[in-house]
């Protein structure tokens, strides 16, 4: 039995291999360093299987797929937690970029998941790591914001259609990693309802073993969720905007 989790050298996907790890034989580590995956094979051990693979490439994304097919794992759980997103107008990405973010953050999320669930059996959990930016319009993160309303809705749409497997859209805001910039100009960056990786993974695995469908660990994201249900959406992306303007 195994996971297969992407951006598994991360700091989220780290600690969705902690979190799992006790409840499988190996997980399937998909990255695309072939350094990082073999440090965290070092870290946690013989039940690593690093696999390298370019989730942006559709030729890499599809001999994932392959693989799959025929080496037939028994899959207790897919976690797709590879994306990737920037903040600029969409008039200044390039065409690869943009082609590159969409494989990333869509397409390579949704082809394993068509090939994941005939090898899942009943119990099994699939987690897509969307984002809070997946509730409303979002501009200059136009393209990340879509792409993860695309995955939350693909989302819950598969766990109608699977009754037999779980799955779950993991909607965190801003997570302290690594990546998230700490100082702009000289200036501390605040981020309203930061969690750490570690709370993000906690409550997603939490959540999808109760059953639901989505998963915000933050109080402060969740009334986000519901106040951009009830809020013109053009209300919405002003104050977005208000809370970007040092940063565009």
């Amino acid at each position: 039995m195994i996971a297969l989790i992407t951006g598994a050298t991360g700091d989220i996907g780290e600690e969705f291999v902690k979190g799992v790890i006790g409840e499988v034989d190996k997980i399937w580590a998909v990255g695309r360093s072939e350094e990082k995956l073999e440090s965290l094979k070092n870290k946690f051990g013989d039940k690593i299987v690093p696999v390298r693979t370019d989730l942006s490439d559709r030729e890499d994304i599809l001999r994932l797929c392959s693989r799959i097919e025929e080496e037939k794992p028994q899959i207790r759980y897919l976690i797709n937690n590879a994306g990737t997103g920037k903040m600029a107008p969409v008039s200044e990405f390039s065409y690869s970029e943009i082609e590159g973010l969409l494989e990333i953050n869509m397409t390579a999320a949704t082809l394993l998941c068509r090939e994941a669930i005939p090898y899942m059996e009943k119990g099994g959990y699939i987690l897509n790591i969307c984002s809070a930016s997946a509730f409303q319009p979002n501009p200059y993160i136009a393209l990340y914001s879509a792409s993860k309303s695309y995955l939350m809705s693909f989302t819950r749409s598969l766990n109608v259609e699977n009754s037999d497997i779980n799955c779950i859209a993991v909607c965190p805001g801003w997570v302290d990693t690594k990546m998230l910039s700490k100082m702009h100009d000289g200036k501390k960056v605040e981020y309203p309802g930061i969690v750490t990786a570690k709370k993000v993974v906690d409550d997603a695995i939490r959540d999808v073993k109760k059953g639901k469908d989505v998963s915000v660990c933050s109080p402060y994201y969740r009334f986000m969720r519901f106040y951009s249900k009830v809020m013109p959406h053009s209300i919405v992306m002003k104050q977005w905007l208000k809370g970007i303007r040092d940063y565009i």
